[in-house]
């Protein structure tokens, strides 16, 4: 095993981990779907517009990038032994 292959499951564990954290860390989404849509609920409350910065969205926002960074260091891990075969 090469150093490259050592470092890259190093990253790719520390990645998973995170990724367990960050899902557990959230709250679970309510099917308030059709509630909404029959006592007329909107987005126009204060929650409703700052959305984007509340807890819950910078947690979503993190877990999808780190699910980016899982997706790009797995094929990493994958596609670099390939090249550095001697």
């Amino acid at each position: 095993m090469s150093i490259l292959e050592i470092i890259g499951g190093a990253v790719l564990l520390l990645t998973c981990i995170f990724i367990i954290v960050l899902c557990l860390s959230q709250e679970s989404k309510d099917q308030n779907g059709m509630t909404s849509a029959l006592t007329g609920a909107s987005s126009d409350s204060f929650y409703g517009k700052n959305e984007g910065r509340s807890r819950e969205a910078i947690l979503a926002r993190l877990t999808r990038t780190a699910g980016i960074i899982l997706f790009i260091v797995t094929l990493a891990v994958n596609i670099v032994p390939i090249f550095t075969k001697k």
